[in-house]
């Protein structure tokens, strides 16, 4: 652009600023200068980012473009001064950051005849950009060794035994467990029944005797778990036997269906096992509630099964109440004749001693001989009354003061020997003298004997009462809060339960038989 404005003839004149100590010094341009702005910068030593181009005023117009110059828009600069980034660059100068030369429109050449008059402008400098990371030459780069590509996986012989295995002891044995619980089992009907064992609880006979009453009752904490075993035992599934005919429903269907039926000629331990097969019982320990479930080939027969189980629990339940009221009445009966017996020798233990000794009640004997010392006592009171007013009005010498004198010493003599007699006195007997103190207290003795016996009889006569009252009716008895239930559908077997039973316990044992072998495999 330079050398085409020297062909023209026109005059460029350059303004260059240079920046001191941040005060902006223009720079007058030569007159004559014939060199392009970049050349002339550089000529001067300034740095391209302080340099500014300046057009000089011309008054000609505008000038034409020299040859082979394309003519560009003039733009406004005051929005590009003030800052390193809109900085003017000048040919073959270092960038200037992030923003490029070549994004924004730059000034046509300027030649002598149209050169505009321009305002210097200052430029900032640049900033320096950041030096960019050295590359490693490809020389210095460690040396990895290649290994070679890995084989094809192949199918070893232990795998296809591992898959054969896994097909034989789970997928074909699921494969038969299915298609025999779908095509093969025989459909059964369930019945389900509920009861428990109750007792009655009014005890107002047994509070009033003082619990004596306790003879002729039992305590029924356990029936639920004797109702529970009962109903498992041989001696139910012979009842049931007898009045339902287990044999004949359960194996009808051997020869179609041998896992869920009854071998023809299975005998009775063979029949209580299958019992525990096609009867579940429930106890709850806490509330005593006993759930029972039948299974059975058609829902009749379920349900008279368990018709048949309920109506035996009752008979059990009834043979335990007519059990513990013999039990009870035989024990109150004995208690009862014992405290006859005792009664009676109570008695005549008595009578025997009122033969003996000829005292028909020694305590009104005692009642007597007190009332004799009763009136000594007062016959004695009497005459010291009558001394004291002798002795106050009569002389020394009166015969009446002598006399009551006499009558005082007597009364006092014989009080003394009666207070003697309770101690020392011995009464003619059958057997001779006996001390009168110890046979009042043989007599005492045989009394408390007799009361004792009278109220044991009293207790014992009562608890026989109670018995008989209790053996009037039932104390205990079965309470059926569900009865034996009709099935319209088929609930069992449970096939798709049993399905995944037999499916989880086989790839279980199929998953230890395969870790057992490479156990060993890897130790070996």
């Amino acid at each position: 652009m330079s050398d085409a404005s020297q062909e023209q003839g026109a005059p460029k004149a350059t303004q260059d600023s240079v920046s001191k100590n941040g005060n902006t010094t223009p720079k007058q341009p030569k007159p004559n200068a014939t060199k392009s702005p970049a050349k002339a910068g550089a000529a001067a030593g300034a740095p391209e980012s302080l340099k500014v181009v300046a057009n000089p005023p011309t008054g000609n117009g505008p000038a034409k473009a020299a040859p082979g110059v394309k003519k560009q828009p003039q733009k406004a600069t005051q929005k590009n001064a003030g800052g390193p980034q809109n900085a003017n660059k000048t040919p073959g100068g270092p960038p200037s950051g992030k923003h490029d030369a070549n994004k924004r429109p730059q000034n046509p050449p300027e030649t002598e005849g149209n050169a505009k008059p321009e305002t210097p402008k200052t430029q900032l400098p640049a900033p320096a950009p950041a030096p960019a990371p050295a590359q490693k030459k490809p020389q210095d780069q460690p040396k990895v060794k290649a290994k070679p590509p890995a084989r094809a996986a192949k199918m070893s012989t232990r795998h296809w035994v591992i898959v054969a295995s896994f097909v034989l002891m789970v997928v074909l044995p699921i494969f038969a467990t299915v298609g025999y619980l779908w095509w093969v089992a025989k459909d059964q009907y369930g019945s389900v029944t509920g009861f428990t064992v109750r007792q009655e609880e009014s005890a107002g006979a047994q509070e009033i005797l003082g619990g004596l009453a306790q003879l002729a009752g039992g305590n029924s904490s356990g029936d639920g778990e004797i109702l529970y075993q009962f109903i498992l035992s041989q001696r139910m599934v012979r009842l049931v036997e007898d009045s339902v005919g287990l044999r004949a429903h359960y194996s009808q269907y051997w020869e179609e269906d041998p896992v869920f039926a009854l071998w023809p000629d299975a005998t009775i331990e063979d029949l209580e096992s299958f019992w525990t097969r096609i009867v579940k019982v429930s106890l709850d320990s806490s509330s005593g509630l006993i759930d029972v479930r039948v299974q059975a080939f058609d829902p009749n027969t379920a349900h008279a099964i368990t018709t048949s189980i309920v109506n035996h629990s009752q008979s059990m339940i009834n043979a335990l109440n007519e059990t513990a009221r013999d039990d009870a009445m035989r024990y109150a009966r004995e208690d009862l004749e014992t405290s006859v017996t005792r009664l009676k020798e109570a008695r005549e233990a008595l009578t025997a001693f009122r033969t003996r000794t000829r005292i028909v009640d020694p305590t009104s004997d005692i009642q007597g001989r007190m009332g004799v010392m009763n009136n000594l006592q007062q016959q004695l009171a009497q005459t010291l009354i009558e001394f004291d007013l002798l002795k106050d009005t009569a002389s020394a010498t009166d015969p009446r003061l002598s006399q009551t004198t006499r009558r005082i010493n007597a009364i006092k003599d014989r009080i003394t020997l009666e207070r003697e007699a309770f101690a020392t006195e011995s009464i003619e007997t059958g057997v001779g003298q006996e001390d009168y103190p110890d046979l009042i207290a043989e007599y005492e003795g045989l009394i408390v004997d007799r009361e004792f016996a009278e109220e044991t009889y009293r207790a014992t006569l009562a608890a026989v009462e109670v018995a008989r009252a209790k053996a009037q009716r039932q104390s205990r008895y079965l309470a059926t809060f569900v009865p034996p239930t009709l099935a319209e559908s088929s609930e069992y077997p449970k096939r798709f339960t049993l399905a995944a039973l037999v499916a989880a316990c086989l790839f279980l044992a199929w998953s230890i038989v395969t870790l057992v072998y490479y156990s060993i495999r890897d130790r070996g």
